[in-house]
C-alpha cells in the first residue's frame, strides 16, 4: 500500500491549515453553551475560514522545518492556531480603525451593527456591533491558545514554543496601544516605524518563525538569526500594506482606500509626505488627512500629494532595502535547503503583492 505524502508547497499547506482550522471549529460546535445565540459562532466560523494568505502559519511551519522538525499533523495544527490569533487581531484592529470592510466582506463589528438595525432592537447599533465584535475577538484569542496546546506535540515542545507565543501576544497589544499614542503624538517617521515593528512586523514574520523553530527545540542562536531575517522582512510587509491601504484596488484588497486616510492613520508614508510637503501641501494635508468626511475627490488629492512629495517613492525604496537585508540575513542561517527556498518564496509573496 502506498501512502501519499502530505503536500508542503504553499497551496497545499494552506489547504492543510484550513482543514485543521475547520476540524477545530467543528469540535467547538457541540460545546457551544445552551441558550447562547449562535450568531457569534457562525460568524466566526465564516470569518476565520473566508480567505486570507495564511502567512503566519506558513512562516511558523517553515521555522519548524528549518530547525529540523519533520512534517506532520501536529505542527500543521500548531501553526494554524496562529490564524485564530490573527483573526483576533483583525477583528479588534477593525474596531479601532473604524474599518467596515475586511477581505471584501463587512467587518465583524459591521455585521453585528447591521443585524441590530435590521432587527429593530433597542439601543445604539454601532455600540452593539463594536461590543459584540470585541467578544468575538476575545473568543478567537482563547481558541488560538486552546488549539496551540491541543496540537498534538509533546508538552515539552508546546512549552518551548509557547514562550515565544506569549511574547508575540504582548507585543501585538502593546503595538496597538502605541498606534493609538502615535495618532495623537508627533507623527514622526521614527514613531511610525516603531509601531509597525511592534504591532505587525514581528507578529507577521519573526515571531511565527521563532515559534515554529522553538517548538522544534532550536537553540537561541538560531532564534536570533531568524529575527535578523524576519524583522526587516516584516517591516517591508507592513510598509507594503500601508501603500495598498491608500493606492490599492479595493476589488483586490477587499478594503476601502478611504479608511486609512479618513482615520488619519499615522503611517510611515504619511509621515514622509508631511516632512517633504511645502506650505500649501502641508495645509491641505492638515485639512484632508484624518477628516472623517473625506470623499473620493479629497482622497485623490491626498494621493497626488503623497506622490508629488516623493513619499511613495521613498516607501518603495525602504521596502526594497529591508527585503534585501532580510534575504541577506537568511543566507547566513543554518537551515535546510528546502526551508531556505520556501522562505525566499514567502518573502516575495509578502512584499510583491496586490492585496
Amino acid at each position: 500500500m502506498t501512502v501519499a505524502e502530505a503536500p508542503v508547497d504553499a497551496a497545499g499547506l494552506r489547504a492543510r491549515f484550513d482543514a485543521e482550522l475547520t476540524a477545530f471549529l467543528d469540535r467547538q460546535d457541540p460545546d457551544w453553551p445552551d441558550g447562547a445565540p449562535r450568531g457569534v459562532f457562525t460568524t466566526l466560523h465564516r470569518f476565520v475560514l473566508a480567505g486570507g494568505k495564511r502567512l503566519r502559519p506558513l512562516f511558523c511551519y517553515w521555522g519548524w522545518r528549518g530547525a529540523g522538525g519533520r512534517d506532520g499533523t501536529p505542527i500543521v495544527a500548531a501553526a494554524a492556531a496562529l490564524e485564530l490569533f490573527h483573526a483576533f487581531a483583525l477583528i479588534h484592529d477593525d474596531i479601532l480603525d473604524g474599518s467596515d470592510r475586511r477581505r471584501g466582506e463587512p467587518s465583524v463589528h459591521r455585521i453585528f451593527a447591521d443585524l441590530h438595525t435590521r432587527s429593530s432592537w433597542r439601543g445604539d447599533p454601532e455600540a452593539y456591533g463594536r461590543n459584540t465584535a470585541l467578544l468575538c475577538g476575545d473568543l478567537c484569542a482563547a481558541w488560538s491558545d486552546q488549539m496551540f496546546h491541543e496540537c498534538g506535540l509533546s508538552p515539552e515542545q508546546v512549552h518551548q514554543g509557547y514562550a515565544v507565543f506569549a511574547l508575540m501576544r504582548t507585543e501585538v497589544i502593546a503595538g496597538e496601544y502605541l498606534d493609538l499614542v502615535s495618532g495623537v503624538g508627533d507623527g514622526s517617521v521614527a514613531s511610525a516605524l516603531t509601531v509597525i515593528r511592534m504591532k505587525a512586523a514581528r507578529y507577521t514574520v519573526t515571531r511565527p518563525l521563532q515559534i515554529g523553530a522553538a517548538l522544534a527545540g532550536a537553540p537561541a542562536e538560531l532564534l536570533d538569526t531568524l529575527a535578523e531575517f524576519g524583522d526587516p522582512l516584516g517591516d517591508a510587509f507592513q510598509l507594503r500594506d500601508d501603500v495598498l491601504g491608500v493606492f490599492g484596488d479595493p476589488a483586490v484588497t477587499g478594503k476601502s482606500v478611504l479608511d486609512d486616510l479618513r482615520e488619519g492613520k499615522p503611517t510611515v508614508m504619511m509621515a514622509l509626505a508631511r516632512d517633504a510637503a511645502d506650505r500649501a501641501q502641508g495645509a491641505r494635508l492638515r485639512e484632508l488627512f484624518g477628516n472623517p468626511d473625506l470623499d473620493a475627490e479629497g482622497a485623490a488629492e491626498l494621493r497626488e500629494i503623497i506622490e508629488s512629495t516623493g513619499a511613495r517613492r521613498k516607501i518603495e525604496q525602504m521596502i526594497q532595502v529591508r527585503a534585501e537585508a532580510g534575504l541577506a540575513a537568511l543566507e547566513h542561517t543554518e537551515l535546510a535547503a528546502e526551508s531556505r527556498t520556501a522562505l525566499i518564496e514567502l518573502a516575495a509573496q509578502a512584499i510583491d503583492r496586490q492585496c
